[in-house]
């Protein structure tokens, strides 16, 4: 299945990955810091938004998270948030500052 990622290296893109990185670097998946990523919540082969910000969250991308050593972009792939399994810590990571 071939799937046309070309607006991935479009300007536009690259802006808006800043942006959001800039914001928050907590991993969607894993909610540890240092996001490296940023990752459509709803998958673009399921109907997802390519360039909505509401759509893109930071996620840990080839080299993995390097607290629990997930890979939490391949994990989550095209799959619904909700499917991932998540990590649940003492410490709520997704709260924010």
């Amino acid at each position: 299945m071939a799937t046309d990622r070309s607006e991935l290296t479009t300007y536009q893109y690259r802006q808006l990955r800043a942006r959001i990185l800039r914001e928050s670097d907590v991993c969607i998946v894993c909610g540890h810091g240092g996001a490296d990523a940023v990752d459509h919540i709803h998958a673009r082969s399921k109907g997802g938004a390519k360039l909505d910000p509401d759509n893109l969250a930071p996620i840990h991308g080839v080299r993995g998270c390097r607290v629990c050593l997930r890979k939490c972009n391949s994990e989550k792939g095209a799959r619904a948030l909700a499917d991932v399994v998540q990590l649940h810590t003492s410490v709520d990571w997704f709260a924010g500052p």
